[in-house]
């Protein structure tokens, strides 16, 4: 389709921004969940930011161009090849413009790329075909039924010394970074946080420093459980739980997790958890398995051979 274009920026204007956030919704109500993770629409939100490109494919409409896609390109992986997520408008696909947004992306970083299928949809496992991409990373969405008995959670067995208290805003953001960067050290996504992204993160509507553990032995962080409630969905998330390395295999992480359930079980009265977890990662599957999570769905990651 020669009359469709696609537009590269690397700062979205706030009517840009808007366009898109309305095509991420109206293909998520279509899907069953958005294409463009938190992180993504952070992106999105906050204009511009080191490393992250925006695709815009527009096509013709009866009152001018109309966005049709968009495609997000995040460079900051000093080592990764960069990521991407993107999306076609739910009317307009199966015309050719998912790959012709895919093979843009390839263009723009010299065929070393990674891309996210959120939900592993059979269209987008096509379309990765078509692209010659390979499928190398699993990430499972983990639920569990929640009630205010608090049926199957163990009690929390805290290491002997450990406190919990919460979270202070504007008090204990250097602390959890460093915690968490020495706990993710092998996972850039989660371990490269910086303070702008964990600001961005207390800015949104659904932080709540309630429902984010800190666990301390004496004055020192020793590791977090940060909880989240997707107040539409009616579900509580553990959203990321980290261990300092000192303390690992002192079963910290297990009772963490299941302070923050409690949580969101008799606190907030939520009925349903939720979690993300690698599927290779087989010790912390096992621990969620045996807190009674099972899968619900996957996202799939696929990239370049080279």
């Amino acid at each position: 389709m020669s009359d469709r274009r696609i537009e590269a920026l690397s700062e979205l204007q706030q009517s840009a921004a808007a366009a898109v956030v309305e095509l991420i919704r109206t293909a998520a109500a279509a899907d069953g969940r958005p294409a463009v993770s938190e992180q993504g629409m952070l992106y999105i939100r906050r204009g511009s930011a080191p490393g992250v490109r925006h695709l815009l494919l527009w096509t013709p409409g009866d009152t001018g161009d109309e966005l049709t896609g968009y495609a997000q390109i995040d460079g900051t992986d000093p080592v990764e090849a960069p990521a991407a997520e993107f999306l076609i408008h739910p009317d307009r696909r199966s015309q050719g413009h998912g790959r012709a947004l895919g093979e843009e992306l390839l263009t723009a970083t010299g065929k070393r790329l990674r891309v996210w299928a959120h939900g592993g949809h059979p269209a987008a496992r096509h379309l990765a075909v078509t692209l010659r991409l390979k499928l190398f990373r699993e990430l499972r969405q983990m639920r569990r039924p929640l009630d205010a008995r608090l049926s199957g959670l163990p009690e929390p067995r805290l290491p002997e010394g450990v406190t919990v208290r919460t979270f202070v805003p504007g008090q204990d953001e250097a602390a959890w970074l460093a915690v968490n960067a020495a706990a993710f050290a092998h996972h850039p996504e989660q371990g490269g946080l910086t303070l702008r992204d964990l600001e961005d993160r207390e800015a949104e509507p659904w932080f709540d420093p309630a429902g984010f553990f800190l666990a301390c032995r004496g004055a020192v962080l020793a590791g977090y459980h940060w909880t989240k409630v997707h107040a539409e969905e009616g579900l509580g998330e553990v959203y990321v739980v980290g261990v300092a390395p000192g303390e690992q295999g002192s079963g910290l992480g297990k009772a963490l997790t299941s302070i923050g359930l409690r949580h969101l079980a008799r606190d907030r009265g939520l009925t349903t958890a939720m979690l993300y977890v690698d599927a290779d990662n087989a010790p912390a599957v096992a621990v969620y398995e045996r807190l009674g999570f099972t899968v619900h769905e996957t996202d799939l990651m696929y990239r370049t051979e080279n």
